[in-house]
């Protein structure tokens, strides 16, 4: 199972807006697609900044780029997200998960 894990941080005034952008496109796309384990959206405040991580879980890379069509470690940024983005373009990684319950 490949976990990716992509972040982004916003303006921390901007970050209810951006999470709830997020969870009602991002995440049931992700929920929706082929292949997928599980999705999920954290938050978290740093000094007038806030970062928004997503952690979602893939039966293979393949099922992950078919969703995201990705074909490296940078993803194509949906429509809406340079209005909330600052610091430059999120942060994606793949991971092989080694280790889960069930």
């Amino acid at each position: 199972m490949i976990a990716r894990i992509w972040r982004g941080w916003t303006r921390s005034w901007d970050a209810g807006a951006y999470a709830r952008y997020l969870a009602a496109t991002t995440i049931p796309r992700c929920r929706a697609a082929a292949g997928n384990r599980g999705a999920y959206l954290l938050r978290r405040g740093d000094s007038g900044r806030t970062e928004l991580a997503a952690i979602t879980l893939w039966g293979s890379l393949a099922a992950t780029r078919a969703c995201t069509g990705e074909n490296g470690e940078q993803p194509p940024p949906p429509a809406a997200d340079p209005r909330f983005l600052i610091g430059g373009a999120p942060a994606v990684v793949h991971c092989e998960t080694i280790d889960w319950p069930g």
